[in-house]
């Protein structure tokens, strides 16, 4: 048995704000608005979700990773655009990868990354 899709729901108290940062500056295409949640498509069967919520827990240490081989236009596209960076891109020895840090409006944690690792190439 296999799973068909599958969708990381995150929360957040400014749905509106967060649309803009997801569609425009990141151009995720929204797949489904059900009023109070939206569904981005990240890739093919891989879906992030935001839900309003004012109740809703920190973004505490969740980090959504966005891969890509193409790290440095990602992070001269977004920087252009006025989005702030944790770190720049750069490799990472330990787990042979090239990444770098920034924040959505809600805090949670964004890794948009390349594996160097062969392995991940040949999967």
């Amino acid at each position: 048995m296999n799973f068909d899709s599958q969708i990381t729901f995150c929360y957040t108290r400014d749905l509106a704000g967060t649309a803009r940062f997801y569609e425009d500056l990141l151009g995720l295409r929204l797949i489904l608005d059900q009023a109070h949640c939206r569904i981005y498509e990240v890739t093919r069967g891989a879906y992030l979700g935001f839900c309003q919520g004012e109740d809703c827990a920190a973004p505490g240490d969740v980090v959504v990773t966005l891969v890509t081989d193409d790290v440095d236009g990602w992070y001269e596209r977004l920087e252009a655009r006025g989005v702030v960076f944790d770190t720049a891109p750069a490799i990472n020895e330990e787990y042979n990868i090239y990444h770098c840090f920034l924040r959505d409006p809600n805090g949670y944690r964004l890794e948009i990354q390349r594996f160097e690792d062969p392995r991940w190439a040949a999967r």
